[in-house]
């Protein structure tokens, strides 16, 4: 499998993707993608409508998910492979994280209006609030609308991120549990990425995913559009280590991110490891 066809980790707008899940397998092909996952947030919605609109001679389609969780140790997002969807564990999990992304969603567009005093129409309110999966690009790109940030970045960077919400979260055991009793295969996303700017290597990497693997991790994404070739590196050396299967993907959002479909790694060589193949044997 060569770098570029194959891409595991891309959105839509069942959660804070631009293109519709229908649309994604017509840029799939024209990318040359073999193989591909969506991979929304808390979401599994998208799944099921790409399956069914798949035809005969389109790239392999294996489902996918990725839940954001948070304990005592940080965040971590754990991607979820070849579940079945009408397994219940796994629409446990969705359907807790769901709540959570709605409430989340309503919190912080309340703080914007007490906080900051931004104010937006009931009807733009409803709006958002009655998407799949309402998320932070949703309400940057509102406050963009309104003027109150002249781009996204201001809105995350000035306002958004800065809110503090109080909240409950889905716990990665909890995420990891459900997608194993669902048949699927749990894998850490971009394990270098914490919250936000946040960097995660060395000990305190080594350390993180020997908690999750306790809890079944079974496999990590090394190959991802934001890695330089060292965190790549590390995060193989890591796959080695502890017998971990590896993953590929861009984390494409549409218009709402720069990544590119495909671009699962700026600096990977031509070919993707053995393991990312082992992958796709067991997956498949």
């Amino acid at each position: 499998m060569t770098a570029g066809t194959i891409d595991l980790h891309m959105h839509s707008t069942v959660s804070d993707g631009t293109d519709e899940p229908e649309k994604l397998i017509s840029l799939v092909r024209e990318a040359g993608i073999r193989v591909f996952s969506l991979t929304d947030h808390d979401a599994l919605k998208g799944c099921e409508i790409i399956k069914s609109a798949l035809r005969d001679g389109d790239p392999a389609f294996i489902t996918g998910v990725e839940f954001s969780c948070k304990d005592e140790k940080g965040k971590y997002h754990i991607l979820g492979y070849g579940y079945d969807p009408s397994s219940e564990p796994i629409r446990a999990v969705v359907e807790h994280g769901h709540s959570i992304r709605m409430k989340k969603a309503a919190a912080r567009l309340d703080c914007l209006k007490t906080e900051y005093n931004f104010d937006f129409s009931d009807e733009d309110v409803q709006t958002i609030l009655s998407l799949d999966n309402p998320g932070k690009p949703h309400i940057a790109n509102l406050m963009v609308k309104y003027g109150y940030a002249e781009t996204k970045k201001e809105a995350f960077r000035n306002y958004i991120d800065k809110l503090r919400i109080k909240s409950e979260h889905v716990r990665p055991e909890e995420a990891i549990d459900g997608i194993l009793k669902s048949g699927g295969i749990p894998v850490l996303a971009h394990p270098a990425y914490g919250d936000g700017d946040q960097l995660i290597i060395g000990d305190e990497l080594d350390e993180r995913l020997r908690r999750l693997i306790a809890f079944g991790l079974r496999g990590v994404e090394a190959y991802y559009s934001g890695f330089s070739k060292k965190l790549r590196k590390m995060t193989l050396s890591y796959a080695e280590k502890y017998d971990l299967l590896v993953t590929a993907g861009s984390d494409y959002h549409g218009k709402n991110k720069l990544v590119r479909l495909g671009d699962v790694d700026v600096a990977a060589k031509k070919r993707l490891s053995r393991r990312v193949a082992r992958f796709l044997d067991e997956v498949r």
